[in-house]
C-alpha cells in the first residue's frame, strides 16, 4: 500500500509551487520595507557593491522568519481556493475523501516548514542579526561622499562651516568660497573667504585636499575667556594667492567588530539566551544584596552613632526590654515633634536613596531581562505561525472557492494584518515591563488559534461562512427591514402551472386576507399583557403566509414576464413577528417584567402589526392584479 498517493503529490505539487512564488514575493516587500527604514544610512555614502551586497544578504536572512507565515497562508488560501474554483475540491470530496484527509499533505508540509523555520531561528538568524548591526553601525559610522552644495552652507565637513556661491561640474572649480572654522574655543575660529577653490580626497582618503586661491584669512587674537562678547576684539588678517590645508575627514568604510554586538539577544541562539538570562538573575542579584548590605551600613550604623548618648540604653532598646512608646512618652512635646521629623526625613533620604540606586543599577538589567525572554520565545511563537496560519488559509480557500492573486491576497493580507498588530502589541507592552515577556510574546498566537480551529470546523462541515445574502436576511429580519422577492423567469420548466386552479386558490387568498383585515384592527395598538404574559398563535396570518408561498411556488413556473414581474411584488408575510418577541414563554415574561425592555418590544411589535395591515392590503391589490392576468392567460388558452 502506497503511503504518499497521487493525489497527495497532485496537492503537494500545487501548494509547494505557490509557496515558493508567495515566499519570494513576500520576502521582496519585508525588505524593501526594511531598506526605506535604513535609507538615510545608505544613501550617499558611496558604499561598493560588496558592502551593499552583504547589507541586502543579511537583511534578506533576518527577515525570512517573517515572510513564512505569510507566505504559509497565502499559498494555502490560493492553493485550496484553485481548487474550489476549478471544483477539484468538489470532487475530491463527491469521491468519498473527507476534507481533513485533502488537508493532509500540506498539514504535513506546513509542519516540515514550521520545523525549518525553528532551527533557522535558532542557528542562522542570530549570526546574520549579529552581521546585519555590524554593518548598520559601521555605515553610521562613516563619512558621506562629499557633494557641497550651491548657496547654502555645508557642516558634515567636521570642524568647518562651508559656503559655495557657484560650482563648475566638469572641472571640480569651487567659487565665492566663505569658510568657517567650528571649534570649541572662541580663540581658534578663522573665517577665510577665497575667490575660488578645489576640495580633493586624497588618495588614501583619510584627508581632503583644500586649495585656495585669491583670498584673505582672519583669526581671533584675544585669548581671554568670553573675548567674543565684547566689541572691540583684536584678529589678525592674512592675505594669500594660493593655499592648500589638509583637513583629517575619514571617508573610508571601517567594519567594526562583530563580537560587539554578541551580547545582544537577537544575536543569540536558545542555549545562549538562557545563559544569558542566568548571568542577568545573578548580576540583579548580587546588585541587590549589594544595595540591602550598603544600605544597612549607611543607615542603622549612622542613626545608631547619632543617637548614642547612652551605651547602657542603647543596648537596653536593641534588646527590646524597654518598650518603645514608654521611651517616647518620657519625651517633651517639642522633643516628640522633633524626633518625628527626623525620623521622617530618614525614612524619606533612605527610601529615595535606595530607589535611585535600584533604578540606575537593575532597570537596564531589567530591560536585558526581558529582551532576552521575549526572543526566546519569539522563536516559538513565529515558527508555530506557520502552522496556525495554515489552519486559517487553507479552510478559508476550501469556503471562499476563490483562486488567483485576487481575494486571497486581499483576505491574506487584512488576516496578516490583524496578526501584526496584536504582536507588536504584546511586544511593546512587554518591552515595557507592562506585561509578562511570555503573555506578550503568545498573545498573538493565543489569538490565531480559536480563529484557525473555527474555520477548520466550518470547512469541515461545508458551513457557508461568507454568504453574504445570508447575512444581509439574518440583519434585515433581526432589524424588522423589508425583505424583497427576485424571481426571474426559469431557462427549463418541467410542467406548466395550472392557472384554474391558482386563480381559485388566489381569490380565496385575498378574501381570507379582506376578512382578516375587518376583524382585526391592526392599526390599534397592541395588548401589553396578550404579547408578554398571554400569548396566543395566529394561525390564520400563518395560514395566510403558508397559502401564499405555496402560489408563488407554483406561478413560478410561469412563462409570462408579466406574472413573474407580479409574484416579485407579493409581500412575503411573517406570521409571529406581530405577535410576540421570543418564541420561549418564559423570555417572554422577563422583557415585560423589565419595563424598559418590554416597552422596546412592544413598540417594535407595533410596527410589525402596521407592517401587517399594509402587507394584507399589498396582497389584495396585487393578487387582485394577478388574478385578471391569470384569467387573461386561460381565455388564450
Amino acid at each position: 500500500m502506497r503511503i504518499i498517493k497521487k493525489l497527495d503529490i497532485f496537492i503537494l505539487k500545487g501548494y509547494l509551487q505557490l509557496f515558493a512564488g508567495t515566499f519570494f514575493i513576500c520576502l521582496f516587500i519585508f525588505l524593501m520595507q526594511f531598506v526605506w527604514k535604513y535609507v538615510d544610512d545608505l544613501v550617499g555614502k558611496g558604499l561598493t557593491w560588496d558592502i551593499l551586497a552583504k547589507f541586502f544578504w543579511y537583511c534578506s536572512l533576518t527577515l525570512i522568519p517573517m515572510s513564512v507565515p505569510l507566505a504559509v497562508l497565502l499559498a494555502s488560501l490560493i492553493t485550496f481556493g484553485n481548487f474550489g474554483e476549478r471544483f477539484e475540491l468538489l470532487a475530491m470530496k463527491a469521491s468519498g475523501i473527507p476534507l481533513i484527509r485533502i488537508l493532509m499533505p500540506v498539514l504535513i508540509a506546513a509542519m516540515v516548514i514550521c520545523t525549518g523555520s525553528f532551527f533557522f531561528q535558532n542557528n542562522i538568524s542570530p549570526e546574520a542579526n549579529k552581521q546585519l548591526y555590524t554593518l548598520l553601525w559601521s555605515m553610521r559610522q562613516k563619512s558621506p561622499e562629499l557633494d557641497i552644495p550651491e548657496g547654502i552652507f555645508y557642516s558634515d565637513i567636521p570642524g568647518y562651516n562651508l559656503f559655495v556661491e557657484r560650482k563648475d561640474a566638469e572641472t571640480g572649480m569651487l567659487y565665492g568660497l566663505m569658510i568657517y572654522t567650528n571649534t570649541d574655543n572662541y580663540e581658534d575660529t578663522q573665517i577665510v573667504i577665497a575667490d575660488s577653490g578645489r576640495l580633493q580626497s586624497t588618495a588614501d582618503k583619510t584627508h581632503l585636499k583644500l586649495t585656495l586661491y585669491d583670498g584673505e584669512r582672519f583669526k581671533n587674537m584675544d585669548n581671554q575667556s568670553g573675548a567674543m562678547l565684547r566689541a572691540s576684539i583684536p584678529y589678525m588678517r592674512e592675505s594669500f594667492i594660493e593655499e592648500t590645508d589638509y583637513i583629517a575627514f575619514d571617508n573610508q568604510f571601517n567594519l567594526f567588530d562583530a563580537n560587539l554586538f554578541a551580547g545582544n539577544a537577537q544575536a543569540k541562539n536558545l542555549q545562549e539566551i538562557y545563559r544569558g538570562i542566568d548571568s542577568i538573575r545573578s548580576r540583579t542579584d548580587s546588585i541587590g544584596h549589594s544595595i540591602y548590605d550598603n544600605a544597612m551600613r549607611s543607615y542603622l550604623s549612622r542613626n545608631l552613632s547619632a543617637g548614642r548618648k547612652d551605651s547602657a540604653r542603647i543596648v537596653k532598646e536593641a534588646a527590646g526590654t524597654v518598650p518603645f512608646d514608654t521611651l517616647f512618652n518620657q519625651l517633651r512635646d517639642d522633643q516628640k515633634s522633633s524626633a518625628w521629623k527626623y525620623a521622617l526625613n530618614r525614612t524619606e533620604a533612605m527610601k529615595s536613596e535606595c530607589e535611585f540606586r535600584a533604578t540606575c543599577y537593575t532597570t537596564e538589567l531589567n530591560t536585558q531581562m526581558r529582551r532576552h525572554l521575549m526572543e526566546a520565545q519569539k522563536k516559538y511563537t513565529l515558527s508555530l505561525s506557520c502552522l496556525l496560519f495554515f489552519f486559517i488559509g487553507a479552510p478559508l480557500g476550501a469556503i471562499i472557492r476563490k483562486g488567483g492573486i485576487g481575494i486571497p491576497v486581499v483576505v491574506s493580507v487584512v488576516f496578516f494584518i490583524f496578526y501584526y498588530i496584536i504582536n507588536v502589541a504584546g511586544e511593546n507592552n512587554a518591552k515595557i515591563g507592562a506585561w509578562d515577556a511570555h503573555f506578550g510574546e503568545w498573545l498573538s498566537s493565543m489569538v490565531l488559534l480559536p480563529i484557525g480551529g473555527w474555520l477548520t470546523y466550518k470547512a469541515n462541515s461545508d458551513s457557508v461562512v461568507f454568504d453574504m445574502e445570508g447575512y444581509k436576511r439574518f440583519f434585515m429580519k433581526l432589524l424588522g427591514l423589508r425583505i424583497s422577492r427576485k424571481l426571474s423567469r426559469k431557462e427549463v420548466i418541467i410542467y406548466d402551472p395550472d392557472y384554474t386552479k391558482c386563480c381559485r386558490e388566489l381569490e380565496q387568498l385575498i378574501a381570507d386576507s379582506k376578512a382578516y383585515s375587518e376583524s382585526h384592527n391592526l392599526l390599534m395598538m397592541p395588548s401589553y399583557w396578550n404579547i408578554f404574559f398571554h400569548y396566543q398563535e395566529d394561525t390564520a396570518v400563518r395560514g395566510i403566509s403558508e397559502r401564499l408561498e405555496t402560489l408563488i411556488k407554483e406561478l413560478h413556473n410561469s412563462k409570462s414576464n408579466v406574472i413573474i414581474g407580479l409574484l416579485n411584488m407579493l409581500p412575503f408575510i411573517i406570521p409571529d413577528a406581530h405577535t410576540r418577541p421570543f418564541r420561549n414563554a418564559r423570555h417572554n415574561k422577563w422583557a415585560g417584567i423589565i419595563l424598559p425592555v418590554g416597552l422596546f418590544f412592544w413598540l417594535r411589535i407595533w410596527r410589525f402589526q402596521l407592517r401587517l395591515s399594509i402587507d394584507l392590503d399589498n396582497l389584495q391589490e396585487t393578487g387582485g392584479e394577478i388574478v385578471k392576468r391569470l384569467g387573461a392567460l386561460n381565455e388564450t388558452r
